[in-house]
């Protein structure tokens, strides 16, 4: 499965000769400079998520409650989504020939999505009613929160990963 089967191959060539992705693709840098960035925003995002998505099953950091400890992290990861998309776009755009024949790449962005919609829906709603609770419980919504979040997220990273490979 892949994106080119939804959409048509002149969407993904357009993206190519768009100033980004021409720029991108033909720059001896920017690609390499703009993928670092990538990582590391993708590694900030998910230190963050793994932090308070142990902290949701019981693990680690007991003094704070989860909702506090969510709150402190809270702008690293939204600067974290921010600056993957902020980065992935223009990365998408120099191979976007490439990308649109790329399972991993779909795959990628349908954990994506769900990552991000759980993110912001049972996530947050987990967090909001571990208020509640003291300090050293866990609820067994943030638990399950917990683990789709680790789940969608470790799918991302790896099927990023495989971009490269298939």
């Amino acid at each position: 499965m892949t994106f080119g089967s939804f959409l048509p191959d002149w969407f993904f060539a357009l993206c190519e000769t768009t100033w980004p992705g021409s720029w991108f693709k033909h720059s001896q840098w920017m690609f390499a400079i703009d993928e670092t960035f990538h990582i590391m925003a993708l590694g900030m995002l998910i230190g963050t998520l793994v932090i308070v998505d142990l902290r949701l099953l019981g693990l680690g950091m007991r003094r704070q409650t989860v909702s506090q400890l969510a709150g402190y992290l809270a702008p690293w990861t939204l600067l974290g989504v921010g600056l993957m998309i902020f980065t992935g776009v223009p990365l998408f755009m120099s191979e976007a020939v490439r990308l649109g024949k790329s399972s991993p790449f779909f795959f990628k962005m349908i954990f994506l999505f769900c990552a991000v919609t759980l993110h912001f829906t049972l996530h947050r709603k987990a967090i909001a009613s571990s208020s509640s609770q003291s300090a050293t419980e866990s609820s067994g919504l943030g638990k399950l929160a917990a683990c789709l979040s680790l789940t969608c997220w470790l799918c991302v990273a790896l099927a990023g990963r495989a971009i490269a490979f298939l």
